[in-house]
């Protein structure tokens, strides 16, 4: 019987009738709120927390009908506020509306094209107050989906519609791909209870004054200093006019002080070149600003002011947990140059890097690139990502390497190719980040110093993630032959951490294992990827059989803390066919493993850190193993 209600109230009811406007106001009045939210989670993230309250509550007021009476033009979803055919009206108002402020505009619009006046707050910036750090991270998230992706997930979370509902919605509305917003959508994690956070609530709002002072005294002057600056905009936006004095940036919002400072590129901070030598510590703070442009104030004004207020056009990209606001105070400068057919400026204020870059010919296509690196000391911060093009990528070094090369981490046979490194910047060389279909090969960078050798890969970020190998609490850097090889047939597992701001991957190979039906030795590694914000670890069990080119991924955990510094201990196990046929459960541990037990479709036991028992095909297991010292270890998945 619950089913059947549950099925009921999902299923969409019959298209509401004409709403009269003095319904839909009596409906705006009662879901306010609700509709307010709906459009501030929709609208563009570019708009800024400010000026997306401000076009919410424009759109929410603008949905009302002009005439007396107006057809509903979308079914009402069953359920809820669902039902109320003015409801669902005025939702579909709202989304159109929002949709269409996403949307890049071409030529001169219509009138009903133009966005909606903005109630006008003077004198005061408001803006929802601040959740914690997973509506920061959901907020995040949500910034990298487009327009209709965005509307599907808050109507999926918000809402608490079905997807086919949502499909009709969003097609009423005018998405031309509804099936794609709902796949997009579904890259990020459900969190309905954190869209009904204060965080995405614009109608509970925190203010805080524009300078008072400089308000009372230049009232005149910044009212004839806009008309003035509106002018100019409107001429530097002309096609074939070039870079404007703030670039991509978007028009400025404030007049303190502090921020100006800090966009001020005379008073960019240039480390001394050999500064690094008497340092205490080796991080990005000791590196010495290098590149032929360090002293071309437009492009370094142009990197500022973008960083701080990039505009629509800007394509905007950061690690998982990395900040994207404009810096506290003046940042260091660490390059200024040309890579490439781009001009590029790398800056660093103590715990993000950022990366402008602007195409050398035009004015579009401007990108600024944020990455942690909170903590980076020594092989960590040995390196930065200038640019990749055609497949390649090119480094800046830090000022103690020595020499650089690059080597296939597929084959650990092979000698490492040499690198041109001038004034820090290295020849290209094969980003595996690039690189599409199968993998052959893993191209990494090695890296020499006064304290040995270190290989890092390109995950496409902006720091390489170094790569090390050994027991964890005891790994060293994977230059050496050993390591070399214990990483070859798992080099392509690295895919898998691309994008995910990880800071190192480490490869432990924690046991070998006879196989049955005299087939011969099996390995079992484990490789995990630390990240500079220290959740979002994911550790990986791989088993590769004799003769096998590759390893495969058998289990995997996120945020665990096995195979890590904290619990170098690990259990998993893989289903196994003999070459005579048969086919085997294999389950392996870490060396002080005392006892591993298979319950579920294979009941097995045996001391020990190694377990072989016969199975059925498609058999499932769970595993569970006990330490030297009585510990329970569960079976990674």
């Amino acid at each position: 019987m619950q089913s059947q209600d549950l099925s009921q109230r999902h299923a969409p009811s019959a298209g509401p009738g004409p709403v009269d406007a003095e319904q839909a106001e009596a409906v705006l009045a009662e879901h306010y709120p609700r509709l307010v939210r709906l459009a501030y989670l929709v609208l563009p993230p570019g708009l800024g927390r400010g000026r997306r309250v401000l076009t919410a509550h424009a759109l929410a007021q603008r949905a009302l009908p002009r005439g007396r009476k107006q057809p509903a033009p979308v079914p009402a979803q069953g359920g809820g506020r669902a039902d109320d055919p003015g409801y669902a009206y005025l939702r579909e108002r709202v989304l159109r509306m929002a949709l269409a402020a996403a949307r890049p505009r071409r030529g001169l619009p219509r009138l009903s094209q133009l966005p909606p006046p903005l109630p006008q707050v003077w004198g005061l910036r408001l803006f929802p107050r601040s959740g914690g750090a997973d509506e920061l991270a959901l907020d995040q998230r949500l910034s990298t989906l487009s327009g209709p992706a965005r509307a599907a997930y808050v109507l999926r979370g918000l809402e608490q519609l079905p997807d086919t509902d949502i499909r009709k919605l969003l097609k009423a509305a005018g998405v031309s791909d509804p099936g794609g917003a709902l796949a997009s959508a579904n890259s990020v994690p459900a969190h309905p209870g954190l869209l009904s956070s204060p965080e995405f609530d614009p109608c509970t709002l925190q203010a805080r004054p524009t300078d008072l002072v400089r308000r009372r005294q230049h009232t005149k002057a910044a009212l004839a200093a806009a008309a003035a600056l509106a002018i100019c905009g409107a001429l530097v936006a002309l096609p074939g006019r070039g870079w404007g004095p703030d670039g991509a940036a978007a028009p400025v919002y404030a007049g303190n002080p502090a921020a100006e400072a800090a966009l001020d590129p005379g008073r960019l901070t240039r480390v001394a070149p050999d500064a690094w030598r008497t340092a205490d510590r080796t991080d990005f703070s000791v590196w010495p600003a290098r590149g032929p442009l360090t002293d071309d104030q437009a492009l370094l004004r142009r990197a500022l002011a973008v960083w701080a207020r990039p505009g629509r056009s800007v394509r905007v990209s950061a690690t998982p947990g990395t900040p994207t606001g404009g810096p506290a105070g003046p940042p260091q400068l660490l390059y200024a140059g040309e890579v490439d057919a781009t001009r590029v400026v790398l800056l660093y204020d103590g715990l993000r890097v950022a990366r402008y870059a602007e195409p050398k010919d035009g004015t579009q296509g401007a990108a600024v690139d944020f990455a942690r690196v909170d903590g980076a000391t020594g092989a960590g911060a040995s390196a930065l990502v200038l640019g990749r093009s055609d497949t390649n990528v090119r480094y800046l070094t830090a000022p103690w390497v020595t020499k650089a090369a690059q080597r296939d981490l597929t084959k650990p046979d092979s000698a490492a190719v040499p690198l041109p490194l001038a004034d820090g910047v290295t020849g290209p060389l094969a980003s595996p980040a690039l690189q599409s279909g199968g993998c052959a090969s893993w191209t990494v960078l090695q890296l020499t110093d006064a304290s040995g050798t270190h290989l890092g890969t390109d995950l496409g970020e902006l720091v390489p993630a170094r790569l090390t190998a050994g027991r964890p609490g005891a790994a060293e850097d994977a230059s050496g032959a050993r390591a070399l090889r214990t990483w070859a047939p798992f080099a392509c597992s690295l895919a898998a951490e691309r994008s995910a701001g990880v800071r190192s991957v480490n490869a432990w190979a924690f046991a070998e294992q006879p196989l049955p039906d005299g087939s011969g030795s099996g390995t079992w590694v484990c490789t995990r990827a630390e990240t500079w914000r220290g959740d979002g670890t994911a550790a990986l069990a791989q088993f590769r059989a004799p003769g096998g080119a590759a390893g495969a991924v058998v289990a995997k955990g996120a945020d665990v803390p096995d195979c890590g510094p904290r619990d170098p201990r690990v259990l998993a196990g893989v289903l196994w066919k003999s070459a005579a046929g048969n086919w085997y459960l294999l389950a392996a541990g870490s060396k002080d493993t005392a006892s591993i037990e298979a319950t579920g479709g294979v009941t097995a036991s045996g001391p020990g850190p190694l377990l072989v028992a016969r199975a059925e095909q498609g058999a499932r297991a769970e595993l569970k193993g006990v330490s030297a010292d009585g510990r329970e270890i569960s079976g990674l998945r």
